[in-house]
């Protein structure tokens, strides 16, 4: 550089702005040898003293490919343009580069200022923001105050196409004019965000439901000149309520047709469902709901054990008894069952079924099975009496021509024969008279032990006159239960002289005849075993039929039958288990949910028939 170089430069207009000045200046000469630079310059590229441009800004041993400054030198143009340099702890920089042409005396380009601007971190972010801006999982969206696209993201071209220079409304809605009600235009108008929920349509022709908010992003002089649209889709969204909507709607309409009674509470037991069936069951007439405390007093107390949490996450089915809003006991078949979700307690459910019309459908079935046994026996009763007769007749024979020829051993056969037939007949009047009869059980507390107790003692010694021992099994710690001792003695007797005479046609000595009395699942239990010839499959089958027998002649065949109608009239059940040659089981099965029952209707009974008494005698 010549001294008059150096002193126009030193003659520069504001040297000292020129220092102050935060951006990196730097003076080069048509040589690209940097000839003046400010002390901003020198910290971003370090020592420039002596070295070429190039050397500086980029590192190299060459000027710069299609380097701006040669053009600034031929056409003293003022230019801006990106550039990419190095600075001085070797690191690459972007920058923008303004070039601006210093003229001498006579017009011409001395030098060339060259004046960059940092814009690394401003390239990061944007480079960050263009990332964010395509690869946000939602619609993104730029219009004009003409509701023209400007730019769209990725996600928003994936799924409604191409944007570049279409509407809004026509790539979102496949519409010929602006959407009404649109929140971009509000945002337009009033500047402010909005935010709707829109159905759009996809370029595959399916509907998109998403959510938008609008919100201004640049203004301008006739107000907002651009707003942002930013949309989430909820189709998914949409489809799940749907289908939740759906489900919901399902088990709605399950609950309210339900021929069960149905009943939800919540944790502190306030009724939140109550079907149809549930109110009709319960005579509940209110359209409000029943209080937590009214519900208890409707529902058996297990249920609100259930409510208090104490009770079991499920009660199995069982038979009890609801109080309708009148009072009224009514039986049902009942379960409760704990509402959770995640391990969360809601509540607590009850499904009841009402069995009035089953408990009266079982006690008519009874009396039908009763009468069509008492059928079956008439029609059978006059060939079983004609025999009888016939050898009542044979006996009188044998006793008159005793008597005509003063024969006495022939008298005494005629009468014994008479007697056979006399008691042959009571039995038989008596047994048909005892099933014909039908009546309610007279259901009172009595220990099962102490009755099968008292028939083994009754009838252990006419066993052993027959070689038969007769053992008494005794169940423990069996409480009181409600029963009939009359009937369920008539049972256990049938039972036990069956036993011994099964014993007794054993092959063999060693008969044995067991009365067992034992509890299992809620239900009292008479088992009569005995060792004794056992039954095949076909004398099974017919065992609780009418007159039939095994003991020819000594059998009315009604025994069984009448057994199994007391056990029913017990809301009892009655089989038998055999093998032939090895014995067999008679086992008397009665819940005592049911015995209770059945005491609590025969009190129930009893009661009003005492209130009614006064009335008919005043009558």
């Amino acid at each position: 550089m010549d001294n008059s170089d150096k002193k126009y430069l030193d003659n520069l207009p504001a040297s000292e702005l020129f220092e102050q000045m935060p951006f990196n200046i730097a003076v080069i000469d048509r040589d690209f040898r940097v000839v003046a630079a400010n002390k901003s310059f020198e910290e971003y590229f370090g020592d420039w003293r002596g070295h070429h441009c190039y050397e500086v800004y980029q590192g190299l041993f060459q000027p710069c490919p299609q380097c701006s400054a040669i053009t600034t030198f031929e056409d003293g143009k003022v230019r801006v343009v990106d550039g990419i340099g190095i600075d001085r702890h070797g690191v690459t920089r972007h920058y923008v580069v303004h070039l601006a042409p210093l003229l001498d005396d006579k017009g011409h380009v001395r030098f060339v200022m060259e004046m960059t601007t940092d814009l690394t971190e401003t390239r990061r972010w944007q480079r960050d923001y263009n990332l964010l801006f395509e690869r946000v999982p939602c619609y993104i969206t730029v219009i004009d105050r003409d509701y023209r696209i400007i730019r769209a993201n990725e996600k928003f071209r994936r799924t409604f196409g191409e944007v570049r220079g279409k509407y809004c409304y026509e790539v979102y809605k496949r519409r010929k004019s602006p959407c009404p009600k649109c929140p971009a235009a509000q945002t337009f108008k009033d500047g402010a965000e909005h935010i709707s929920n829109q159905v759009g349509i996809r370029k595959d022709g399916t509907k998109d439901h998403y959510v938008v908010t609008t919100s201004p992003l640049s203004r301008g002089e006739a107000g907002i000149a651009h707003v942002i649209e930013i949309a989430t889709d909820i189709t998914e969204i949409r489809k799940l309520e749907g289908q939740l909507k759906q489900a919901h709607d399902l088990y709605e309409s399950l609950i309210s047709n339900s021929a069960t009674g149905i009943v939800a509470v919540d944790p502190v037991g306030r009724p939140k469902i109550m079907n149809p069936a549930a109110r009709a069951l319960l005579d509940w007439r209110a359209t409000r709901m029943p209080s937590s405390h009214r519900i208890k007093e409707l529902l058996p107390d297990g249920f609100e054990r259930s409510i208090a949490g104490g009770g079991e996450e499920s009660e199995d089915i069982h038979e009890t008894s609801v109080v309708t809003s009148s009072g009224v006991e009514v039986p049902v078949r009942f379960r409760s069952v704990e509402l959770k979700s995640r391990g969360k307690r809601l509540g607590t459910a009850a499904f009841m079924q009402d069995l009035r019309e089953l408990k009266r459908l079982e006690a008519e079935k009874l009396d039908a099975e009763r009468l069509a046994a008492v059928g079956q026996t008439v029609a059978g009763l006059a060939h079983t009496i004609k025999n009888m007769l016939m050898g009542l007749e044979g006996g009188m024979y044998m006793v008159d021509i005793g008597l005509h020829d003063g024969d006495s051993e022939l008298i005494l056969n005629g009468w014994e024969i008479l007697q056979r037939n006399f008691g042959k007949t009571t039995t038989l009047v008596k047994d048909f008279l005892g099933f014909a009869k039908g009546r309610l059980p007279e259901l009172r507390l009595v220990d099962p032990n102490a009755l099968t107790r008292d028939i083994v003692e009754l009838y252990r010694e006419t066993a052993r006159k027959q070689g038969v021992e007769l053992v008494w099994e005794p169940g423990e710690d069996i409480q009181p239960a409600f029963l009939d001792p009359s009937g369920m003695e008539t049972c256990l007797t049938n039972l036990i002289s069956n036993g011994i005479d099964a014993a007794v046609m054993r092959v063999g000595s060693g008969g044995r005849v067991i009365l067992r009395t034992r509890e299992e699942n809620g239900q009292l239990i008479f088992e009569s075993i005995d060792n004794g010839c056992g039954m095949d499959w076909d004398v099974k089958q017919k065992v609780f039929t009418t007159f039939f027998t095994t003991k020819g002649g000594k059998g009315t065949g009604l025994g069984l039958l009448t057994t199994r109608k007391i056990v029913q009239e017990h809301g009892g059940s009655i089989d038998v288990d055999s093998i032939p040659g090895e014995g067999s089981i008679f086992r008397i099965r009665l819940s005592r949910a049911r015995l209770e029952a059945l005491a609590e209707q025969a009190s129930s009974v009893k009661k009003t028939k005492g209130e009614e008494q006064p009335n008919e005698g005043n009558g």
